[in-house]
């Protein structure tokens, strides 16, 4: 491959986080330290850069360990950020969600008939140019859907997201979300036939799923679909042992939707044994009016026990699987940081073994034992720096913009959604892993160097 080709292919593979200056601060403490180390501390840098190179076995094994550590930081910090992303952009602040008495997931709610028509007129609850009320009647069911082109590392099978409503339009419009060009929402109907008069399931279906339902094709039938990366338009998935064609692909908004695919209620209901409703959700006039709709209907409303959620904060609540994954990553972080640590301890203290000789003819030199200490741990702190931008740099480039699955769920017994989210590099992301790269570098040379400064020059040049 050309030069220039081979570039474009990296293009279009990796894509660079845009990060905030203030997110390279602990890089720039680190470069200042250790410049101020080198002119304080009168550091012979000719000497260290010798060294450094004379013992590039070790040099090079302890920059990688930096590499590795902070690489592999930054990409799981990345899928814990995709996911808080996820939650945070899932929902309208004006909205309120509604579930039957108890529920903490979609998946386990049940609302009466009566009752779903009852609420929907309640005030505060915002209208069409139609007088219609704005609200989504939604029936949601989980599926084990099989995966039919196996690959390596990829599941058997995933739980599929599918919510049938009512009225497909205003559903779209209560949680406002849009359709790619070429697209349109489910009809009235809910199934068509295909030109081999078999009849198939309208589908909507998020950018998410679209992109794993892709995945699903056969080789051929990728190499002909008009759009490769996802199923499009006009194609045809299978599911609950029907056929569903899909009719439209929800644009990507960064939240559970992307995830999801839309049909008509009664059809999904009677397929997947959930003829009832079990999610209700209301557009209001503002956030203020959401919390007072939501106020009323958990303390006041007498018809029917219910329980109401601001609609972000219902999205808020299926953070519980990030801070599992979160407290999980601080154990991992531990655990490589100190190991990371000791693998640098024990190169410098190689180094001071390998170089008493040298310690001890820079001391007769005039090089005090500050000197001496400034120059072990500037070496040291520069293989963190190196290492440590080094594994960020590639971590960020490999895992920003890539999809991943996952469950997010509020552990409250919750079942959880499958969701398709983006991984995430930030600034905090990489301020965090430089900082990380900078203790590393300190603690691990700080005792190493602490045994240089005390080594007698006389007894050493024995």
């Amino acid at each position: 491959m050309t030069q220039p080709g081979l570039l474009v292919l990296l293009a279009a593979n990796f894509t660079l986080p845009q990060l905030a200056p203030w997110s390279l601060a602990p890089l720039a403490m680190g470069v200042v330290f250790a410049l101020l180390l080198a002119v304080l501390g009168r550091v012979p840098l000719r000497y260290n850069v010798r060294n450094l190179q004379v013992r590039w076995t070790t040099t090079g094994l302890t920059a990688v360990a930096f590499v590795i550590v902070l690489g592999l930081l930054t990409m799981m910090l990345a899928f814990v950020n995709g996911m808080y992303k996820l939650t945070e952009q899932s929902g309208q602040p004006g909205n309120v969600l509604v579930l039957s008495e108890g529920s903490t997931d979609e998946s386990f709610s049940n609302l009466g008939f009566s009752d779903v028509g009852d609420i929907e007129l309640q005030p505060g609850v915002s209208r069409n140019e139609e007088n219609r009320p704005l609200c989504s009647r939604e029936t949601y069911v989980v599926v084990n859907q099989p995966v039919q082109v196996r690959e390596p590392g990829r599941p058997n099978g995933r739980f599929t997201q599918v919510r049938g409503v009512d009225d497909p339009v205003i559903s779209g419009d209560v949680h406002g979300l849009e359709l790619l060009p070429g697209g349109r929402w489910v009809g009235q109907a809910g199934v068509q036939k295909l030109a081999d008069e078999q009849e198939a399931i309208e589908a909507v279906v998020g950018e998410g799923i679209a992109r794993e339902l892709g995945r699903d094709r056969l080789p051929e039938a990728r190499a002909k679909a008009k759009n490769p990366e996802r199923i499009d338009v006009g194609e045809t998935f299978p599911l609950g042992g029907r056929t569903w064609v899909v009719v439209g692909v929800i644009r990507s908004s960064g939240s559970t939707f992307d995830s999801e695919i839309w049909a008509k209620r009664d059809i999904v209901g009677k397929m997947f044994g959930k003829q009832g409703y079990s999610t209700l959700v209301l557009r209001t006039e503002s956030p203020a009016a959401a919390q007072t709709l939501k106020d009323f209907l958990n303390k006041d409303y007498e018809k029917a026990s219910v329980q109401a959620y601001v609609e972000t904060e219902y999205f808020a609540s299926l953070s519980e699987t990030n801070k599992t994954f979160l407290y999980a990553i601080v154990v991992v972080t531990a655990i490589m940081s100190l190991g990371g640590i000791f693998g640098v301890m024990n190169t410098m203290f190689a180094a001071v073994s390998q170089r008493s000789r040298d310690i001890a003819v820079l001391r007769i030199l005039g090089y005090s034992r500050l000197h001496v200490l400034a120059s072990f741990l500037l070496e040291s702190l520069v293989l963190a720096i190196l290492g440590g931008t080094l594994g960020c740099l590639i971590g960020g480039l490999m895992i920003h913009g890539r999809q991943a699955a996952s469950i997010v769920s509020s552990g409250q017994g919750g079942g959880g959604k499958f969701v398709v989210l983006e991984m995430l590099v930030s600034g905090d992301i990489v301020a965090v892993c430089l900082a990380i790269a900078l203790v590393m570098g300190i603690l691990g040379g700080l005792i190493p160097s602490i045994l240089a400064m005390l080594i007698r020059p006389l007894e050493s040049l024995r």
